[in-house]
């Protein structure tokens, strides 16, 4: 889903992991029942961070764009690399989840339906939002992606790097496309919520594949905001510090 914003923005806001949606069609190849299932819908979905988004999208002093995913991430993940690139995969995580949060078993080997879910969902997915950095650097010769995402508070078996501090913002950068002025805008814009880190416990911002390491007119960065600043974990309500979220957002979108 593309939430158009202002011409003249370079922002777009990047939203991957708030979604819940999930397909009768690939249903049927998830083996967890639906207790389970809902189980790691709610430990892993990145709550309210849609709603997060539009209300910082609201408050910017220049609309930016915004890209917002309604499938579950145990569908297909987005936002990682489909093949042996991704680090996730040593888990079973890659783009498309054959381990969950547990590193127990949902989804069997089946090459036909990964591809399937790729065809239909990651690909689709990729060219959007590579379509949308273009569009952005032809209306104003560059493109900023902010990846808005949650973390929780307490680590997941899954996480590989879970020994790491886990601050109330994470910011996740790219070594070619966060330049040192947009991580420092990031850190003063969520001062506001607590302690801001760099890097850990999530690293990393996402660029589209066309873009990734040859594209400098395309930055990026990565916000992990952790889920008990700003809700009743692990999908309960949002607290009335999601105003104070998207004001922080809105003020990055600002000085990108």
């Amino acid at each position: 889903m593309i939430v158009p914003g202002a011409d003249r923005s370079p922002v777009l806001l990047h939203v991957p992991h708030a979604g819940t949606g999930i397909p009768a069609w690939t249903r049927s190849h998830l083996l967890l029942d639906d207790a389970a299932l809902a189980a790691e819908v709610a430990a892993l979905t990145d709550h309210h961070t849609d709603a997060i988004a539009a209300a910082a999208a609201d408050l910017a002093h220049v609309r930016p764009w915004a890209l917002v995913n309604p499938v579950s991430r145990f569908v297909v993940d987005p936002e990682r690399f489909p093949d042996e690139r991704e680090e996730m995969a040593a888990v079973g995580m890659a783009a498309v989840y054959t381990h969950g949060t547990r590193r127990q078993r949902i989804r069997a080997d089946d090459p036909e339906h990964r591809d399937a879910l790729l065809a239909a969902y990651f690909a689709p997915w990729a060219e959007a939002v590579a379509r949308a950095v273009d569009d952005r650097i032809a209306a104003t010769g560059r493109a900023v992606l902010i990846n808005v995402h949650s973390y929780p508070s307490a680590p997941l078996p899954y996480e590989l790097h879970a020994d790491g501090p886990r601050p109330a913002v994470c910011l996740g950068t790219d070594a070619v496309h966060t330049p040192r002025e947009l991580s420092e805008a990031a850190r003063v814009a969520f001062a506001t919520i607590g302690e801001v880190g760099l890097d850990s416990p999530f690293a990393g911002a996402y660029v589209p594949l066309a873009h990734h390491g040859v594209d400098r007119r395309v930055t990026a960065i990565m916000i992990e905001i952790r889920r008990d600043t700003y809700m009743a974990e692990p999908d309960g309500p949002p607290t009335p510090a999601v105003a104070r979220l998207a004001r922080a957002l809105a003020d990055l979108v600002d000085a990108a």
